[in-house]
């Protein structure tokens, strides 16, 4: 009895298999996706996306013109069986000026829309302008709020509608500041000042990545830009400008205000506010071979409210007391390369046992 053959012929698997790449291609650029550039969130995003479109369908037309015209002549001229050669041809004056001219109007057509956006996305829009410092380290985002008076990292809150004018620096590599929703990519480069600015149209979480190439942890040192109403902003404002509550006499977060102090912990992180003196005076005696009062070579996110973000560790993780402990426990095991795991090998820090690890993370998330 005859049966179907189940083999496919390698044209057949080369078709399935191109159209499960395009397919699994066109998830990355569907809208809700959170790093797809599709879906704008902010006027910088949106005509960025809009020059897109001129230039992807203006290739588009060039591809089909072109296209069509090679296909044509493959057909309309193919030679045939027992056809003698055609007449040769060399040089076509009224072709070659043609298609001189043809593509200089397609690029002078492209250049046009391209420069009015560059202008466009340049140039500050008139009214209230909110400064923010980016500072990229190896591997998370450092933002300072000069006219607030506010350090954070990792997390950039912003009020809707408001423009934002950010001045990116960079403490040591190249780095590259970008939240596809709300802007495209803008490098930060070390000794060197760049600008840009963006404002968010609607409350919400968005994604961001450093988008060049800066070490070891590159791919994980992440952010979100958090936009919200203007009430709510405010709310952290007064928060982040308060200092940290000091724990109460004899709790677990008390106990792990010692263990952050007494390990070294402050010699990189700060938290503003009022310590004991014995651990002020200890600082640096969990450090050896560390001259008093040094500091440490690395710089480390602010962490007088770390309790009130979301995320830690460059933005890769959510801030959770399990999350935490995992962090504490080994660094490298969440986030390879992470500068953490450096100094614990070059400063050797005393290790934390169980009960301290639980007054450490007690202490850290008390700190709202």
């Amino acid at each position: 009895m005859w049966k179907p053959s189940l083999r496919r012929s390698p044209r057949s698997a080369a078709l399935i298999l191109s159209l499960l790449l395009l397919a699994i291609l066109a998830m990355g650029c569907y809208p809700s996706n959170p790093m797809s550039t599709f879906g704008t969130a902010g006027p910088i995003a949106e005509m960025q996306l809009n020059l897109f479109y001129i230039i992807f369908w203006t290739a588009v037309v060039v591809f089909v013109v072109v296209e069509g015209a090679l296909v044509y002549a493959m057909v309309k001229f193919r030679r045939r069986p027992d056809q003698a050669i055609p007449k040769q041809t060399h040089g076509n004056e009224r072709l070659e000026i043609a298609w001189t001219i043809a593509p200089t109007l397609v690029l002078a057509a492209i250049a046009v829309p391209t420069i009015m956006t560059i202008f466009e996305t340049a140039t500050l829009p008139p009214g209230e302008v909110m400064e923010v410092t980016v500072t990229g380290h190896q591997w998370w985002f450092e933002f300072d709020y000069p006219e607030l008076g506010i350090s954070t990292a990792n997390e950039l809150h912003v009020p809707v509608g408001t423009t934002v004018n950010l001045a990116l620096e960079s403490d040591d590599v190249i780095h590259s500041f970008w939240v596809p929703k709300l802007f495209g990519k803008t490098d930060l480069l070390p000794g060197t000042t760049n600008t840009m600015w963006f404002s968010a149209d609607e409350a919400g979480n968005y994604y961001g990545q450093c988008a060049e190439f800066c070490g070891t942890a590159h791919a994980q040192m992440r952010f979100r830009v958090i936009a919200e109403d203007e009430a709510s902003f405010n709310e952290w404002v007064a928060n982040q400008q308060a200092p940290a509550v000091r724990p109460g006499s004899g709790t677990q977060a008390a106990l792990g205000q010692r263990v952050f102090g007494l390990n070294g912990c402050g010699t990189c992180h700060t938290i503003s506010g009022s310590e004991p003196e014995d651990v002020q005076e200890n600082r640096m005696d969990a450090f050896i071979n560390r001259e008093e009062g040094a500091m440490s070579p690395f710089p480390a996110p602010n962490l007088t409210h770390f309790a009130s973000r979301s995320t830690f560790a460059g933005s890769i993780t959510d801030l959770t007391e399990a999350n935490l402990r995992l962090w504490l426990e080994d660094p490298s095991n969440l986030k390879p390369g992470t500068r953490m795991e450096e100094l614990a090998v070059a400063y050797n820090p005393m290790s934390l046992g169980s009960e301290e690890l639980d007054q450490l993370i007690a202490y850290l998330t008390s700190l709202e």
